[in-house]
């Protein structure tokens, strides 16, 4: 029997977040399908303006709010009653802009990750009501966002999702070479940033915990190690509500565990991926001679000096369906996709909702 997960002012029926998957891969089809479901449903706010009828190729920044409302305001119309959020990623340019965007937009919550989200509740000081949650790798990191929050705006976490660098897809927070070295504890981890809020704040929140979590058995798990709920992405991929064209759910049907690896993303961080195109990634933008064509990245290696790749255009791309030179991002369990189903369904078993006592109370949100 799992718990409903309460974070902040809000409570799910159950407690699973869906991972914030860009660009657009996790968009208002898909987070309003989890909402309906009874979980939280993540827009991914990384790159909203491409591919929306917000954008001309000229208005990047202008675009991209407006679009990042567009899809909150899809999902909703889905799941009216649920609870929509979005993900922000402290690595773009305008963050700021999303977060107040996200606030503005709806969103009940708003997980951020892809850097420290120091100044995080300085954004929705409005917005008292959006249950703040970054993500981190390690107790220290978890520790200093407490701090800080605490000492700047008298604010402490809402939740905290500890995400896995050995089995997380997308970005990852921690360096290339400690990633898969056998030192990572995932659950211990969860742990110890669960005994630190109680210890030093007197606080229970919720820990989520995210990376490799696939099957009912995963979550089973991660609730017995200590974990108060578990985010899932790469699960969500191969559904009929997923906003992925039909190519990219279909490299993850096709892919090997062995063609999953590591990159590096020219946001400076390591990142998981399908590996087997990755040449022709960068070597499109080379042959093309492209600069950069949206400026979409505090730091970027490609905007300064030519390297890697435009990672936003080539997250793009595979989310349209070039999946030959556009860049596919995945969790570590990708290749345990072996059919399109739908978000229903994958409720349905993790929770085994076959059994009517398997299902939790209805709550207000």
């Amino acid at each position: 029997m799992t718990k409903p997960l309460t974070i902040g002012k809000h409570t799910a029926r159950f407690p699973v977040i869906q991972g914030g998957m860009g660009v657009r891969v996790s968009a208002g089809r898909l987070a309003g399908a989890v909402a309906r479901s009874g979980g939280i449903g993540l827009v991914a706010a990384a790159g909203m303006a491409l591919n929306s009828s917000r954008y001309d190729g000229k208005n990047y920044f202008t675009a991209d709010p407006l679009a990042l409302k567009d899809e909150i305001a899809k999902a909703y119309a889905m799941a009216p009653d649920g609870i929509v959020g979005t993900n922000c990623m402290v690595a773009v340019t305008n963050f700021d802009e999303m977060v107040r965007a996200s606030c503005e937009g709806g969103a009940k919550v708003i997980v951020c990750g892809a850097g420290l989200p120091l100044n995080l509740p300085g954004l929705t000081t409005d917005y008292p009501d959006v249950a703040l949650i970054p993500i981190v790798s390690s107790v220290k990191a978890a520790e200093l966002i407490a701090r800080k929050w605490k000492k700047g705006y008298d604010r402490l976490p809402d939740a905290v999702v500890v995400e896995d660098p050995d089995t997380a897809g997308g970005h990852l927070g921690e360096k290339l070479e400690k990633i898969g070295d056998g030192t990572y504890d995932q659950y211990e981890t969860v742990r110890g940033v669960k005994a630190y809020f109680r210890e030093e704040w007197n606080l229970d929140i919720p820990i989520i915990a995210a990376g490799g979590i696939w099957d009912r058995q995963d979550l089973l798990h991660a609730l017995e190690q200590g974990a108060d709920g578990v985010q899932m992405a790469s699960r969500f991929v191969c559904t009929e509500e997923c906003d992925a064209s039909d190519a990219f759910k279909e490299a993850y049907l096709n892919c090997r565990q062995e063609d999953i690896g590591l990159i590096m993303s020219p946001a400076g961080l390591p990142g998981r991926a399908i590996k087997a195109n990755i040449d022709k990634v960068r070597q499109r933008d080379v042959d093309l001679n492209v600069r950069c064509p949206s400026g979409c990245l505090k730091k970027c290696a490609y905007k300064t000096d030519q390297e890697r790749f435009c990672i936003v255009h080539a997250l793009d791309r595979a989310q349209r369906g070039d999946v030959e030179t556009g860049l596919v991002f995945c969790g570590t369990n990708a290749w345990k996709a072996d059919r399109i189903t739908t978000v229903q369904a994958i409720f349905d078993e993790l929770f085994d909702l076959a059994k009517p006592e398997a299902v939790p109370q209805a709550v207000n949100h």
